[in-house]
């Protein structure tokens, strides 16, 4: 760390970068495709206009946010690596970033669980998080808990859905027959391994989970590891202007026994974040926008794993329609961040080379 950091609860430079991500406000536009590989990101990015020169920074901490134009709307793309944390840096700290609506696509690859080949494309219609029962024994084994929990599901955004299945479709190379599948449901875990039914030498307690997974799950069709925390924080984004107040009544303890009962009587556990919100404030609240589209790189039942060469086609293909997506979908103006100040103005760009 090479700068003084002004506040511990949201860290931040004197100059408002954040703290992972290493940006500020006015280098994130609104339209956003996040990705876990750098290559990735990189290749979607020569899609970029030649103007305004794009921008990228890589933070000390990993993450690489490339920002310019793409027909003429400002785009970023974020690589975030993998996993639930990563999410909730990119997400949390993006959202301090940009002022208005944020729309956020995920390109990253997943195992398929049912029989399509590797290099179809999934756009699922929602997410399901399994997570490891930290209160499980797995090195003796457990007869009074189970060893991984199953979240409800969290829809996508059905336009920005929709938008990109169309794009897909309108972008296809003419020489490709790879399924896109929208009818499916994906499982976002906290592991490689042992949440998705990998075999280790951990006792994992995991060789019934697939087929459970399948029985359970309508339309399970993918595993991966970033999808639901995505469209989890998009739905849990209420448009708060400023952090929510905190509660001394429950500050002295986060986090109950489950053996307690969850709040006594005669405290109020809801503070002004939880009430509903008044109607006319609920139409102009800023909203985050998510949807997915997942490569298949692994298939589960077949075992086969995709070729560095199918690899390359795939990205191209879906990097560009991604792109797509996200430029036809429209913002109004007064929802988006100005574009005054920022990476992406074109003041002082020459007419005919922003045109």
């Amino acid at each position: 760390m090479r700068d003084t950091i002004t506040d511990a609860n949201f860290p931040k430079t004197a100059d408002g970068r954040v703290y992972h991500l290493g940006i500020k406000y006015g280098e994130v536009a609104n339209r956003i495709v996040t990705v876990g590989s750098l290559s990735r990101a990189e290749g979607i990015a020569k899609c970029f206009d030649a103007f305004p020169k794009r921008f990228s920074l890589y933070s000390e901490r990993g993450f690489l946010t490339i920002t310019g134009r793409y027909r003429s709307v400002p785009v970023s793309i974020v690589c975030i690596g993998m996993g639930a944390p990563n999410v909730d840096f990119f997400i949390r700290e993006v959202r301090e970033c940009v002022n208005g609506d944020i729309l956020i696509i995920r390109l990253g690859s997943c195992g398929c669980l049912t029989d399509l080949p590797v290099g179809s494309l999934i756009l699922p219609k929602a997410s399901v998080a399994i997570t490891r029962n930290l209160d499980f024994d797995f090195a003796n084994g457990d007869h009074w808990r189970t060893p991984y929990r199953l979240s409800k599901p969290i829809f996508a955004d059905s336009d920005l859905l929709m938008t990109l299945q169309r794009t897909l479709e309108s972008t296809r190379p003419v020489a490709t027959s790879n399924p896109i599948v929208t009818n499916a449901v994906n499982a976002s875990t906290d592991s490689f391994y042992s949440s998705q039914g990998r075999q280790t030498s951990f006792q994992d307690h995991n060789s019934g989970l697939i087929d459970h997974l399948k029985e359970t799950i309508p339309d399970i069709t993918s595993l991966e590891m970033e999808t639901y925390w995505i469209f989890h924080l998009a739905a849990s984004w209420r448009g708060l202007s400023s952090p929510s107040p905190r509660d001394p009544s429950s500050a002295k303890d986060p986090v109950l026994p489950s053996r307690c009962s969850p709040h006594p009587e005669d405290v109020n556990l809801l503070d002004d974040t939880d009430k509903p919100i008044p109607e006319k404030d609920n139409a102009q609240r800023s909203l985050i926008r998510a949807a997915s589209v997942q490569m298949v790189f692994a298939s589960r039942r077949s075992q086969d794993f995709i070729t560095p060469k199918q690899v390359s086609e795939l990205e191209a293909w879906s990097g560009r329609a991604v792109l797509e997506a996200l430029q036809a979908m429209n913002v109004p103006d007064d929802r988006l961040h100005p574009n005054e100040g920022s990476v992406w103005d074109l003041k002082g760009v020459p007419r005919k080379a922003a045109l």
